[in-house]
């Protein structure tokens, strides 16, 4: 998440400035063959360009709109998380009673309980990152070369190490019944289920409470399977990759179709159509990639959702709420981007 109000004229130039060169150069040989080699008969009419301009910019309008819409919608669902995880520390923290139990064996119980949750938030972030076949990073050629790099430079790779060997410890204390799992995080919650059952076996645990733990519990699997469906359903490849299709068409047309009304203006006026059809093209060409980077909210990359802020807020709660002093720290931006 780019937590920085204003973007710069640097980071407009690392998202998206490496197009204007190869924009550049297209314009400059569509100047050169209409003036110099005299190839007047490369224009079009601008009218079609132009409606073709105009049912671009509608495609990628809802492209971006859809794009949005699962950005935000995985935002929600990690809120309720946040939620959810608050009410499971809370019951945790009340609902575990037992006289024939020492306070310290009750502590025991309760710090089981919160820590496996804790596992629970950082595993079920490492599966949303695990890169699907449609993402950047799996591109072939320079392009996934460029989306490695720039998962590195400015996403997940600027936060490692989050976790340090003691928080491992307390969190992943009983790894070996899931850490070999086809899906760690649901066999963590189930693990979860079943340490509520035993608990009330043992008396320790009311079946109303029980009951009451169990549906937090279930809530924990709606919102896994929420963020999973947006993991791995992307937008549909018809509507993605046509969008695509039709901004490099529109591109290629775009100096076919002014060249000659830059021509109209004077002896310079064909050069003037450099610029200027450099910026209208890479316009779209934005626009274009801002759908597409926002299509995958759980990438690594610096415009998915703050996930591991996300987990490191939940992680300190809980960890107040079972009365522990020594917190983590709250993860702070780096290079203005918060994971």
């Amino acid at each position: 998440m780019i937590v920085k109000k204003t973007i710069t004229l640097k980071g407009i130039f690392e998202f998206a400035g490496h197009h204007v060169y190869w924009l550049t150069a297209y314009m400059f040989i569509i100047s050169v063959l209409y003036k110099v080699v005299g190839w007047q008969w490369i224009s079009i009419p601008w009218l079609p360009v132009s409606l073709i301009g105009t049912a671009v910019a509608f495609y990628l309008g809802f492209k971006n709109n859809q794009s949005y819409d699962r950005v935000w919608e995985a935002r929600k669902i990690w809120g309720g998380i946040v939620n959810s995880s608050r009410s499971w520390g809370m019951m945790v923290n009340s609902f575990i009673l037992n006289n024939q139990l020492t306070d310290e064996e009750i502590r025991k119980i309760k710090t089981r309980l919160t820590y496996r949750h804790i596992a629970w938030l950082y595993i079920l972030r490492e599966q949303l990152l695990v890169s699907t076949q449609w993402e950047h990073v799996n591109l072939k050629h320079l392009f996934g070369k460029i989306a490695v790099q720039r998962r590195e430079r400015f996403g997940i790779g600027q936060f490692k190490n989050y976790l340090n060997e003691k928080q491992k410890a307390n969190y992943y204390a009983d790894a070996a019944e899931w850490d070999n799992a086809a899906n760690k995080a649901t066999q963590i919650i189930n693990l979860q289920s079943q340490d509520l059952a035993q608990l009330h076996e043992e008396e320790t645990l009311h079946m109303r409470r029980q009951i009451e733990l169990q549906k937090i519990l279930s809530d924990f699997y709606d919102h896994q399977g929420k963020a999973e469906r947006i993991k791995k359903f992307p937008i549909p490849r018809q509507y993605a990759n046509m969008s695509f299709i039709f901004t490099c068409i529109f591109i290629f047309l775009l100096p076919l179709g002014i060249v000659a009304e830059f021509a109209k203006l004077e002896e310079a006026g064909v050069w003037l159509m450099i610029p200027f059809g450099t910026i209208v093209g890479w316009i779209y060409v934005v626009m274009e990639l801002i759908g597409d980077y926002s299509e995958n909210p759980f990438e690594g990359l610096g415009t998915d959702i703050p996930m591991l802020s996300i987990c490191r807020t939940i992680e300190i709660d809980l960890l107040q709420m079972l009365g522990e002093t020594e917190l983590p720290q709250p993860i702070q931006p780096v290079n203005d981007i918060l994971m």
